[in-house]
């Protein structure tokens, strides 16, 4: 509604400027003693309001590059402090959830501090085999062998992998398409 309104006064200003322009022309309309920054103007009124409507177009278009610069500026600063404020939020919720597990984990390590371990000692974390798993053991699922632990027996013969026959001395040895095996 307001661009259909500006358009409606730009036309009549328009229509009036023109109208005034061929009314005001001739010799009977002559301008006389009229200067401007020293620059003398000749001519017809008709001219003076033609020269005033373009200074004043120009104006305006001023004008209005300033106002849009200005809408242009309010607009990234109204964003900037609608993204710190959004940060903030953000920032709040994760210290609040760290500070939740913070919690957490202290109950729990007060709770495993004071329970008693298999051996009447209260497990208090300094013994590594008393400890939970880490971090990374709980992300992958693996869990390191105890030190004290019996060495692992060896595969059965069935999963051993065959012996391959000794190439003829003429021919180069082929390498298998599995598992590389260190140069030697």
């Amino acid at each position: 509604m307001i661009i259909i309104l500006g358009l409606v006064i730009l036309v009549a200003a328009v229509i009036a400027g023109v109208a005034g322009v061929l009314a005001n022309s001739g010799h009977a309309h002559a301008v006389t003693h009229f200067a401007v920054f020293g620059y003398h103007v000749t001519g017809s009124t008709g001219t003076l309001l033609l020269y005033g409507i373009v200074i004043g177009a120009l104006g305006m278009l001023g004008l209005s590059m300033l106002l849009a610069g200005a809408r242009r500026t309010s607009r990234r600063g109204r964003d900037a402090r609608r993204g710190l404020a959004q940060s903030r939020r953000e920032t709040a919720a994760v210290s609040q959830d760290r500070d939740d597990l913070r919690g957490q984990r202290d109950t729990a390590r007060a709770h495993t501090a004071s329970t008693p371990a298999d051996d009447g000692t209260t497990g208090n974390g300094s013994d590594p085999a008393l400890r939970g798993p880490s971090l990374p053991e709980r992300l992958f699922g693996r869990r390191p062998a105890h030190p004290q632990a019996a060495p692992q027996p060896a595969p059965p013969a069935s999963q051993n992998p065959a012996p391959q026959p000794e190439p003829p001395a003429g021919q180069a040895a082929t390498v298998p398409a599995g598992p590389s095996a260190p140069a030697e």
